[in-house]
């Protein structure tokens, strides 16, 4: 080697890049996705629905994007994400800037829940699964840096969001939020490569390549349709998100109906965005460093707690400090899934996999918020619904740590 080529500066890793473009498109599609808690209350004012009427079409959205995920992911382990997510941010855009100029349920159902929610399914399954691919040793940290702009999302659009409605009205935010949204994403999606071997690098940005099985290994979805493992992955994630979009859709209503002012409501989901931008870091890198299950044991924990908070919050400061603790909880759990099946299946087929148990386990989340204003509405209180998610979380818990147990005295993993 020369003196010049020892001089010369090594690149950035492109897979820091692809973190990035991740986080970025994440933190669009979710900042969006979590700002419909704030529009509720407008909405229901200004059209006359019910509770329940608003919050059938994001139901219908949640089960259209985890439905899909099956699908979007096989499309991104086969074409690459970069285009996976260019159709996902026109669709994107589409659904959410018609759902500005909605007059009737219907027509939310279809531009909402349909179209944005087909948006919606190229977003969280090719971004964390590419990350996934692009690291080894590091994936538990890659994964959580990029699933945060999730949660920073979650924390900054929503107060942004109350304001403006103030001064343009929430059908001229929606517009405004849509459009801008969609185009940043588009951006964002010409840094989104595949893998480092389409760029001649190896995960990690190592200079030498890992193990043949680290870098080549992996289960298919047909290889690990009935494994043990497949099947306990996928109970203890429908456990947990069968309720999680809850807060997300009634903490603001929750808020206002116990006496607090629109933006102070809205502000419980900034609580919740605080919360997860920590859990999702924290989890990755405490992962990292302790292992996928301890980690995920307390993240279910917390969940538990957080639910607990939430049915006897009374005030502000109860409310900030159950959205907190569950946008902690929340947050460490979904950053988890797909480092966990990463190391649990394999690198060569990750989109793949995750995307099917987020289609398996995430698409029961669409009746939690549904549920939850049908309860409203027929009991004037959401305590119930929260004391019921406190347990399903439970189940979760017990769940992991059988499934923990069991994975330390198994000789090995075989679909």
């Amino acid at each position: 080697m020369t003196s010049a080529q020892k001089a010369a500066p090594r690149r950035l890793f492109h897979g820091w890049y692809v973190v990035g473009a991740a986080f970025v498109v994440l933190f669009l599609a979710y900042g969006m996705q979590f700002s419909y808690g704030v529009f509720v209350a407008s909405m229901s004012h200004d059209l006359g629905w019910s509770r329940a009427e608003t919050a059938l079409p994001y139901s219908i959205y949640v089960f259209v994007y985890s439905a899909l995920s099956a699908v979007t992911g096989h499309a991104t382990d086969r074409f690459g994400p970069r285009r996976v997510i260019y159709c996902g941010a026109l669709l994107l855009g589409l659904g959410w800037s018609l759902s500005a100029w909605v007059r009737h349920p219907w027509q939310l159902n279809l531009t909402l829940g349909l179209v944005a929610g087909l948006g919606m399914s190229v977003a969280w399954v090719p971004c964390n699964a590419t990350v996934a691919r692009w690291f080894t040793r590091r994936r538990g940290t890659a994964v959580a840096i990029a699933s945060s702009g999730a949660s920073l999302g979650n924390f900054i659009v929503p107060a942004g969001i109350a304001a403006l409605i103030g001064s343009w009205g929430w059908r001229g935010t929606l517009s405004a939020l849509a459009v801008v949204s969609a185009l940043l994403m588009l951006l964002a999606a010409r840094f989104m490569v595949r893998d480092p071997e389409e760029m001649g690098l190896w995960p990690d940005g190592d200079r030498l390549p890992p193990s043949h099985a680290a870098l080549y290994g992996g289960y298919t979805v047909r290889e690990l349709w009935r494994s043990e493992s497949f099947l306990f992955v996928n109970a203890i994630y429908f456990l947990t998100w069968i309720v999680v979009f809850i807060p997300f859709v009634h903490a603001p209503a929750y808020a206002h109906d116990l006496g607090l002012s629109p933006l102070a409501s809205a502000s419980i989901l900034s609580g919740i965005g605080i919360g997860g931008v920590v859990g999702r870091l924290s989890s990755g890198i405490v992962s990292d460093a302790l292992g996928r299950f301890p980690t995920l044991l307390a993240t279910f924990a917390l969940q538990v707690a957080g639910f607990l908070l939430f049915a006897w919050a009374h005030g502000i400061a109860s409310l900030w400090f159950a959205a907190v603790i569950f946008g902690l909880s929340y947050g460490g759990g979904v950053a988890l899934l797909p480092p966990l099946c990463g190391d649990l299946f394999g690198r060569a087929h990750v989109a793949s996999v995750v995307g099917t148990i987020f289609a398996l386990a995430g698409s029961p989340a669409a009746i939690g918020p549904t549920l939850a204003g049908w309860l409203y509405d027929t009991s004037g209180s959401y305590r119930s619904t929260f004391m019921l998610a406190a347990g399903l979380n439970g189940l979760a818990f017990g769940l992991t740590a059988v499934f923990a147990w069991r994975q330390r005295h198994a000789i090995a993993f075989t679909p």
